[in-house]
């Protein structure tokens, strides 16, 4: 299928499967799942990066079959549309000045990619490293006796010591910049002795996700200009005496500092594609979600997920996720096809840009297209194509999410014939996780880790079509056993909600999931609170929105985990959150 399609533009492959397709039918192929995945996963989507002309392609390829197959097609003709955002740059009117002398944007100075965008005019504080912790074997506190109030401070970059480790988990950007807020200062410029980086190369912008702006101005500038505010002293001969003494240092600086900064946000449209079976019958306004995210990694390369970053190629996501995707459409098809209306109705959705954060999953759950209380069960398929070849297994993680649910499954798979890893847990790194963390039901169906995981290895031609033609009739049972059971499944928690921290930085939790969108709203919101846990023992709601630790304040996930590993076993702390619009003081045992 590939060869065919390589001479084609993008606009005659969009159309070609409308050509080819056959008459929708209540079988489910092995055929039929390798024509979606040839077509998803073929060279000319590029990856299906959302944003791209390939990621719109695969939005409008799935789009057209579920219309084929029947499905009604909700919110914008099928497509929920939201901004997605990409990347982040300093505009050109930004703008530093040194005792009224500009310096060049990109080459004395950037904004660090987290800066706060705030007008500041005043003197500078040189503050050493920017350290402020005491450990049991070591402490360093670079602002005693220093008063930074409503002023620039001056930090590099770094630590005196790369081997002890006592400094890793104070070295990052945004956790000296906290530090220095905490101090009251203004603004944050760190530069770089020639010790950390003989080339004096200014912060990189990156982007993350999860990252949230501070509340005050952070630049990243050069040594010369840093130099121009020390005055008799220099950046290189503070880095060496502070390396060699090991302690906190004074030193003068002259001038005024004044900034006037503004960041520009590049977005992109990402599309979550959903169609309805409705149902009928008194269970008729309860939902089961048929999902599968269709987006990939595009072409790869540094910070796209793959597993070989430096290799810049078509990632064609095979397996991940095209059989999915497949699985979803011809399970659709089969229930429409069928004529057997369910007893309750059945969305089928396929998401977007769950590679960059579960994005289309957490948008969806945040704007559900009906009553989010009215999901019943949310089936998830990710990596569905590399079932072992002759044999009939798989994992269904889940099964404990629901009231019944376990021994519905396992009924199923015994009917089919099917050897099941199952497990009880709702959380995993895939789509399901947005749904289990607002209390829906879920089930995960997931065939393996392979080999050509995320790399430009997992084509079309790899994949066992035949045991997932089985898989999909399995699914299919449990869809349709869910959507015609008398009683409603009722929801269960079981297991965490979230990724299990493993760093030894954090010997305390409050026991909450966080919101980890890309929202810009201030604080951070807690998206689940476990019962027992030091939240909910203080009172903490779902929805809550923490926006202070011990009077410091949290903006993100970033600056609470920060926060949360200055905290020791036992300790009481105040936690600020707002609810209902409202502030709310929380006492906290840790």
């Amino acid at each position: 299928m590939t060869n065919i399609f390589r001479f084609l533009p993008l606009i005659a492959i969009l159309l070609l499967p409308n050509m080819l397709r056959a008459q929708v039918s209540e079988d489910i192929t092995s055929d039929e799942l390798r024509e979606h995945v040839e077509f998803l996963a073929s060279d000319e989507l590029q990856g299906r990066k959302p944003g791209t002309e390939g990621g719109d392609a695969a939005a409008e390829y799935i789009r057209d079959r579920l219309r084929e197959a029947g499905l009604e097609l909700l919110d914008n003709d099928g497509m929920q549309s939201f901004p997605i955002v990409t990347g982040i740059s300093a505009a050109d009117d930004c703008a530093l000045t040194v005792d009224g002398v500009v310096a060049e944007l990109g080459k004395n100075f950037t904004p660090v990619s987290f800066t706060g965008e705030a007008a500041v005019e005043a003197g500078v504080v040189f503050a050493g490293y920017g350290f402020d912790f005491e450990l049991d074997s070591s402490a360093w506190h670079d602002y005693e006796g220093l008063d930074v109030t409503g002023k620039w401070v001056l930090v590099l970059r770094g630590s005196p010591d790369s081997e002890s480790g006592d400094f890793d988990p104070f070295m990052s950007l945004r956790k000296k910049a906290m530090v220095a807020h905490d101090h009251g200062a203004a603004g944050v410029l760190f530069t770089s002795g020639p010790g950390f980086d003989k080339d004096d190369a200014l912060v990189e912008m990156g982007y993350q996700q999860q990252e949230r702006a501070m509340d005050l101005p952070v630049l990243s500038i050069s040594r010369t200009l840093a130099d121009d505010l020390l005055g008799e002293t220099t950046i290189e001969s503070l880095e060496k005496e502070l390396n060699t003494q090991r302690a906190p240092l004074r030193t003068a600086c002259s001038g005024s500092v004044s900034s006037s900064i503004r960041m520009e946000r590049h977005s992109i449209e990402g599309h979550n594609v959903i169609g309805l079976i409705k149902g009928e019958g008194p269970h008729a306004d309860e939902y089961i979600v048929l999902g599968a995210h269709y987006d990939h990694l595009g072409m790869g390369g540094p910070g796209s997920g793959s597993r070989r970053p430096d290799t810049s190629a078509v990632h064609n996501g095979a397996d991940d996720n095209a059989s999915g995707v497949a699985a979803i459409i011809e399970v659709a098809e089969r229930i429409s096809a069928s004529g057997k209306v369910p007893g309750r109705s059945i969305l089928v959705v396929a998401f977007t840009a769950e590679e960059m954060g579960l994005l289309g999953a957490k948008y969806f759950v945040d704007n559900p297209p009906v009553d989010l209380q009215s999901l019943k069960l949310m089936c998830n398929l990710d990596m569905v194509g590399r079932m072992p070849e002759g044999e009939k297994s798989l994992s269904i993680s889940g099964t404990g999410t629901a009231e019944g649910l376990s021994a519905l499954v396992e009924d199923v798979v015994a009917k089919e014939g099917f050897t099941a890893k199952l497990s009880p847990e709702g959380y995993g790194p895939s789509d399901h996780a947005a749904f289990y963390s607002r209390d829906v039901p879920v089930l995960f169906f997931f065939t393996g880790i392979n080999q050509y995981y995320h790399t430009p290895e997992d084509d079309a031609d790899k994949l066992n079509y035949v045991g997932e033609k089985l898989l999909a009739d399995l699914v299919h049972g449990i869809v349709e056993a869910v959507a015609q059971r008398p009683d409603a499944l009722t929801y269960v928690e079981s297991g965490p909600k979230s990724r299990p921290a493993t760093s030894k930085r954090f010997k305390v939790t409050l026991g909450i999931m966080p919101d980890v969108s890309s929202s810009n709203e201030k604080g951070l919101r807690a998206d689940a609170v476990m019962e027992g846990r030091p939240a909910f023992r203080a009172g903490m709601k779902k929805g809550d929105i923490i926006v202070s630790m011990e009077g410091k304040s949290v903006n993100g996930v970033y600056e609470y985990m920060d926060r949360l590993s200055e905290f020791k076993s036992g300790q009481r702390i105040t936690v600020e959150v707002l609810r209902d619009g409202e502030k709310v003081l929380l006492i906290v045992e840790l």
